[in-house]
């Protein structure tokens, strides 16, 4: 990868103008063997504005499953924000246990639940509800917690995404079991639009950024001392989207979801493994379902699996 420690507030000054996304965007090539294989796919959640979850099966193809509703009224109206991704592991005798980050209100909480079959019901007194801490305002756009075995190393981060007055900060935290802890941001972010974590390393997480101007870069951080890497993907043409969810495809690749909620279109694409502006990304093209523009997305993911785009 071509490293490049200026950060996206000072690159995006001298980027192309942004041009109209449509379908793919300008610069796309033939994906890897890995990104193309038919059998990627991603589940999609959301949190409504009446505090309910859902869950969508997204494929490569591209094609959308049923939109399932529930469990309902996990939280207060209107309330639900800035979620992250959800864990699930299987549970006997059947159902899933589901574990992850919401924002209600100012409040950050870690939240868990075990499902019955249908996965649209919580099991009575499973339900739980941890406080994390206050501050979770308007200013935060993105949230997201990383727990990584890369390596054989364990270990679990939090990040947001803030604007902080004139300038943009992403904010790193280490989560353990007394809670979280060395609380560390890095400045110069204020270009970016929204991000999504697509690599996860034994000492660092890689997200894809794009910016208000339209351009795509991957930002490293590092899980311990050091800064961000960044590297410019791709110029102009990103500016569409207000969401991005990623997952793992083949060995190395990532399967991409934009969301425009301007018009609830959402447009995938394959990505082949980060290298800066030799990144392969093949637009695979609209996904035939509507994504409200109310709803706050997420990715559900088995407990185990580790992103390897970067």
């Amino acid at each position: 990868m071509t490293k490049n420690r200026r950060t996206l507030g000072a690159i995006a000054v001298g980027a192309l103008a942004a041009g109209t996304l449509i379908s793919a965007p300008a610069g796309a090539a033939p994906a890897s063997p890995q990104a193309q294989t038919a059998a990627c796919s991603l589940r999609l959640g959301s949190v409504t504005t009446g505090g309910d979850h859902t869950s969508q099966t997204i494929t490569a193809a591209p094609s959308a499953g049923p939109r399932q509703l529930g469990p309902k009224d996990l939280f207060a109206d209107g309330q639900a924000h800035l979620p992250s991704a959800v864990r699930t592991e299987l549970v006997v005798p059947a159902g899933e246990e589901r574990t992850g980050l919401v924002a209600i209100g100012p409040r950050m909480y870690g939240i868990s639940y075990i499902t019955d079959g249908t996965g649209t019901e919580v099991n009575p007194g499973t339900f739980n509800q941890t406080l994390v801490g206050g501050g979770w305002d308007d200013l935060h756009k993105y949230v997201e917690l990383s727990r990584s075995s890369t390596g054989g190393i364990v270990r679990s981060n939090a990040y947001s995404l803030i604007n902080q007055f004139t300038d943009g900060l992403i904010a790193r935290w280490t989560v353990t079991s007394s809670g979280w802890k060395y609380y560390t941001t890095f400045g110069g972010f204020s270009a970016v639009k929204t991000m999504v974590l697509i690599g996860q390393g034994s000492t660092y997480d890689t997200f894809l950024a794009t910016t208000n101007g339209g351009a795509l870069y991957t930002v490293q951080v590092p899980t311990g001392s050091g800064k961000p890497v960044v590297t410019k993907v791709r110029t102009s043409t990103w500016q569409s989207f207000e969401t991005l969810i990623a997952e793992k495809c083949g060995n190395y690749g990532t399967l991409l979801l934009g969301i425009d909620k301007n018009t609830g279109a959402g447009y995938l694409y394959a990505v082949g493994h980060a290298a800066g502006a030799a990144t392969v990304i093949k637009g695979l093209g609209k996904v035939p379902t509507t994504f409200p523009a109310t709803d706050s997305y997420f990715r559900y993911y088995t407990a185990g699996t580790n992103l390897s785009g970067a």
